[in-house]
């Protein structure tokens, strides 16, 4: 271990969107939109951040695992990223490497890469291989919350941006709502932007179907998370009816339900979550599984990581946009014609304005 790069301290910050405000999908209702921010400080003076998405949920678990991640992380190499992966997983495994543990070191692990890059004056992207390419970005949010001004005020804005594709959330309670929300946005956004759906595990294979073949007319780019993520069955028997692409991986924290719906033919589009996996490279490595089976890899909601990742892989779909943290950092990402350009700076590119944060 270099001595240069060991970790002097895991600090953890919590922050809160400038744009937070109530949103609802078909399973969950989200008061705000809230951050946890780490920072890595190496014995080099060089400091790495990451952050997850934490919304509200857990909030006292959560500080007890980053409590204990930080003691486990203290002198630790920061560019040992592997072994740190490989020795967390065996001091958790009591209580389960899944869930909280894997979001934990999900922070640690991102922050790691950009202290490692940043100690070399590299962007992670070069670090890893690859090359600065314009990468497709997708609209996100579309919340069943959403009044029909606001839905539409959303998806307007996104199409006067140049991007190409929107995504909204279906799964309301009310019979045709779904389908009226999706008239609407077609109608504002015209023929040429495209409209992904996305149920968030909301509906039964029934309901997917009908709410499928309905949405024909309309024309749907794919669906995701129609179903629970667990119904391998319920994907592929949807996947084969209903002649819609399906888009699902956000809620997985390892590869076991790829490969489950590569073996049944029932899936198109690989979202893989990085906290959730964990690290960098368990998300390249999910990437690469799916490359390996042609399926294009499209991941879930951290473009200001997956732009870059994606520069570094084969098979990139494109990246899900929000704006939630562009108020929050010192340097946005850049994005023109819905297309985002990974950033040019040592790591990734950008820090959290200490304005921003609080001490967790």
């Amino acid at each position: 271990m270099s001595h240069r790069t060991a970790i002097r301290e895991l600090r953890c910050f919590a922050a809160r969107s400038a744009l937070s405000q109530p949103i609802a999908d078909a399973t969950h209702v989200i008061p705000a939109i809230e951050f946890v921010i780490g920072e890595v400080e190496l014995a080099n003076g060089v400091v790495g951040q990451s952050y997850l998405l934490a919304f509200h949920y857990s909030r006292e678990a959560l500080r007890g695992v980053l409590r204990d991640l930080a003691a486990f992380a203290r002198g630790r190499d920061a560019t040992a990223t592997q072994a740190f992966i490989c020795d967390w997983n065996r001091e958790t495994e009591y209580f389960g490497q899944e869930g909280l543990q894997r979001w934990a070191l999900g922070l640690a692990n991102v922050a790691m890469w950009d202290a490692h890059a940043r100690t070399l004056d590299v962007p992670v992207w070069q670090l890893l291989g690859g090359d600065a390419r314009p990468i497709p970005v997708y609209g996100s949010g579309g919340w069943l919350s959403y009044s029909d001004a606001e839905l539409l005020d959303e998806v307007r804005g996104y199409a006067r941006r140049g991007f190409s594709a929107v995504k909204l959330k279906v799964g309301a309670p009310e019979p045709g709502r779904d389908l009226a929300r999706m008239r609407l946005v077609r109608e504002a956004v015209g023929p040429h932007v495209r409209i992904m759906i996305d149920a968030n595990q909301g509906l039964r294979v029934s309901e997917a179907l009908d709410l499928a073949l309905a949405a024909r007319e309309i024309g749907i780019g794919w669906f995701e998370e129609p179903i629970d993520h667990r119904d391998y069955d319920g994907y592929a028997s949807l996947r084969s009816r209903a002649g819609v692409a399906l888009a699902m991986g956000e809620r997985e924290y390892d590869l076991v339900p790829l490969r489950e719906l590569v073996a049944r033919n029932a899936l198109d589009l690989w979202q893989p979550d990085l906290l959730r996996l964990g690290s960098v490279e368990a998300w390249r490595e999910s990437a690469a599984y799916a490359a390996a089976h042609a399926i294009p890899v499209l991941p879930h909601y951290y473009r200001d990581y997956d732009v870059p990742l994606l520069c570094t892989i084969n098979g990139a779909y494109g990246a899900e946009s929000f704006d939630w943290i562009d108020a929050l950092v010192d340097t946005p990402l850049r994005i023109e014609n819905g297309f985002a350009w990974p950033r040019a700076g040592p790591g990734w590119g950008f820090r959290f304005r200490s304005s921003a944060l609080t001490p967790l």
